[in-house]
């Protein structure tokens, strides 16, 4: 699906819509208002980054948040929705696009399912996939997460209340919060086996780092083409 591209059935028009992004200064932020762009002309869409903004309505996207939400605010709506990127109930929990790039994995699936009490325990509505090449640093790695996100939740909104929803089997893992202690780089290792580490790495919020002889260096990296 191109990401500007936005078909809704005449029947589906019209729900009353929360995207909320936890963090204003997320790099998902773009991408919410793009959203919000192209479904407000079908669509009433409140786009809030406090979550005591979320408005009583009919289904609200949870995009990028870092924290849980209570059972007080998921009540406001019918319907609440996350996307993940992960084949759930494997890689429950938090950053699994940058974990499962560390273990060298270039198709990262993703789904959008129904947020509930429970840390990403929910029914499954949708599911795609992202693929990569295992070259891009983060900023490409962004991009890909980012259009993908628009495309599932446009996707969504088409198709809605027409699908499938599919629930969770298997048994469940979880990652981690990541910590500054993950950015740390093993200077043991060539560059090549470091490299998937480097690109999921953000130069300016969370730089890759390493000890060397007492001392601790900070380690940016970029994209350059040409010679």
């Amino acid at each position: 699906m191109n990401e500007l591209y936005f078909n809704p059935n005449e029947s589906r028009k019209g729900y009353n819509l929360t995207i909320f992004v936890d963090n204003k200064d997320s790099w998902i932020t773009p991408w919410a208002v793009k959203i919000r762009n192209i479904i407000k002309s079908f669509h009433n869409v409140n786009l809030c980054f406090d979550k005591n903004d979320i408005i009583t309505g009919d289904i609200a996207f949870l995009l990028g948040c870092t924290k849980m939400l209570s059972n007080k605010y998921l009540k406001k709506n019918k319907l609440n929705l996350v996307v993940h990127e992960s084949r759930l109930p494997k890689g429950r929990g938090w950053s699994p696009m940058a974990w499962q790039i560390l273990e060298g994995i270039n198709e990262i699936p993703v789904v959008l399912f129904k947020a509930e009490k429970k840390l990403d325990e929910g029914p499954i509505f949708l599911q795609d996939t992202i693929h990569l090449n295992g070259t891009e640093l983060l900023p490409e790695i962004r991009e890909k997460q980012g259009l993908k996100t628009v495309e599932i939740v446009l996707k969504f909104l088409e198709k809605w209340p027409d699908l499938k929803v599919k629930k969770q089997e298997g048994e469940p893992t979880y990652y981690p919060k990541r910590t500054y202690a993950d950015d740390q780089l093993d200077v043991n290792k060539t560059i090549t086996e470091n490299f998937n580490h480097l690109r999921i790495v953000d130069n300016n919020l969370y730089p890759a780092w390493f000890d060397f002889q007492g001392n601790k260096y900070l380690l940016k990296i970029y994209k350059t083409s040409g010679d």
